[in-house]
C-alpha cells in the first residue's frame, strides 16, 4: 500500500502538470472560432454549432501542443524568469521527452480532425501551428515580427471559424480582426514591459528595444483603425439593411467602451494575459455581454448577414 502511494503521486503530479502545461485557461482565446458563423447569424443552426464544436476542439488540441513547445524550446529562459520558472517543464515536473511525445499526439489529433471537416480548415491549422513554432524559436525574438506574429495567431482563429464551418469571411471582417488583434498583442507586450521592469530585456529580448512611447504609438494606432473600421462597417451594415440599422449602429458604444476598458486595464498593468482580463474582469464581460446582445439583434432581426 505504501509503495503504491509513493508511485502514484509522482504520476499524478505528471498528469497534473501536462494539464497545466497546455494551458486551459488560454483556450478561451480559441472561442473566436464562433465569431465568423455567429456574425452570420448561423450559430442557431444545429449543424453549424456543431461544426463550430469541433473547429474549437481542432484550435484547443493544436494550440495546447503549440503551448507545450514554446515551453520546450523556452525552458532556460522560463527558468530565470520569475513566475514563468514555476511552470511544470521549467520546475522539472513533467520531463521534456514527455512533453514531446504529447505535443505530437495533440498535432496529431488536431490536423486530423481538422482534415475530416473541410481541408482549408487543415491549412488555417497547419499555419496557425508552423506560425506559433516559428514564433517560439525566431520571431519572439525579432521586433514587430513578434507583434505580427501574436496578432496573425488570434486572426487565424478567426478564419478557422469561418473556414471550418463554410462561411464566407467579409473584407470588413479582416480588417477589424486584424487591427483588433494587433491591439490585443500591443497591450500584452506593454503590460509585460512594466510587469518585468528592468529584467524585461533579459527574459524577451523584444523588450529592450521596444519603448514605453513606441508601444503606445501601436496601441493608439490599432486601436483609432479597429474602431474607425467597426463605425464604418456599423454604418454600411445599417444602409444595407435599415431593419437592422438601430440595433447594429447601437453596437457600437458597447464596442467602443470596450475598447477603452481594456487599453485601461492594459495601462494598470493588467494585459500581460488577455484571457485573464476577459475571464477576470466584471465590467469588460458586461459590456461585452451588451454588444453580443446588440449585434445578435441586428443579425436576427435584420434580413442580411453581419459577417
Amino acid at each position: 500500500m505504501t509503495e503504491h502511494l509513493v508511485t502514484a503521486a509522482p504520476t499524478s503530479s505528471l498528469i497534473g502538470g501536462l494539464i497545466r502545461e497546455t494551458r486551459p485557461k488560454q483556450w478561451v482565446k480559441n472561442v473566436l472560432v464562433f465569431v465568423a458563423p455567429g456574425a452570420a447569424g448561423m450559430l442557431h443552426h444545429l449543424k453549424t454549432l456543431r461544426e463550430s464544436v469541433v473547429v474549437f476542439v481542432v484550435f484547443c488540441a493544436a494550440s495546447a501542443a503549440t503551448y507545450l513547445i514554446n515551453d520546450i524550446v523556452d525552458v532556460d529562459a522560463d527558468r530565470r524568469h520569475p513566475t514563468k520558472r514555476n511552470r511544470p517543464i521549467a520546475a522539472g515536473v513533467v520531463p521534456i521527452p514527455i512533453a514531446v511525445i504529447t505535443a505530437v499526439v495533440l498535432l496529431a489529433g488536431s490536423f486530423g480532425l481538422a482534415l475530416r471537416r473541410t481541408p482549408p480548415l487543415l491549412l488555417v491549422v497547419v499555419l496557425y501551428v508552423a506560425l506559433t513554432t516559428l514564433y517560439s524559436a525566431w520571431f519572439k525574438h525579432r521586433p514587430v515580427l513578434d507583434l505580427v506574429a501574436l496578432s496573425s495567431g488570434f486572426v487565424l482563429r478567426l478564419l478557422g471559424g469561418g473556414y471550418g464551418t463554410g462561411i464566407r469571411i467579409s473584407d470588413w471582417f479582416l480588417v477589424i480582426s486584424c487591427f483588433g488583434s494587433l491591439f490585443i498583442a500591443t497591450g500584452k507586450r506593454e503590460a509585460e514591459l512594466r510587469e518585468l521592469g528592468s529584467e524585461a530585456g533579459s527574459i524577451r529580448p523584444t523588450l529592450a528595444v521596444y519603448s514605453d512611447r513606441y508601444l503606445a504609438f501601436l496601441k493608439s494606432l490599432s486601436a483609432g483603425a479597429v474602431l474607425i473600421a467597426y463605425c464604418l462597417w456599423a454604418v454600411d451594415r445599417g444602409d444595407q439593411d435599415p431593419d437592422a440599422k438601430v440595433w447594429v449602429l447601437l453596437s457600437i458604444v458597447p464596442f467602443v467602451v470596450a475598447i477603452l476598458r481594456y487599453a485601461l486595464l492594459v495601462e494598470l498593468g493588467k494585459g500581460s494575459a488577455p484571457e485573464e482580463i476577459i475571464l477576470g474582469d466584471r465590467e469588460l464581460q458586461v459590456v461585452g455581454l451588451v454588444w453580443v446582445l446588440l449585434v445578435g439583434m441586428s443579425i436576427y432581426v435584420g434580413h442580411g448577414s453581419a459577417g
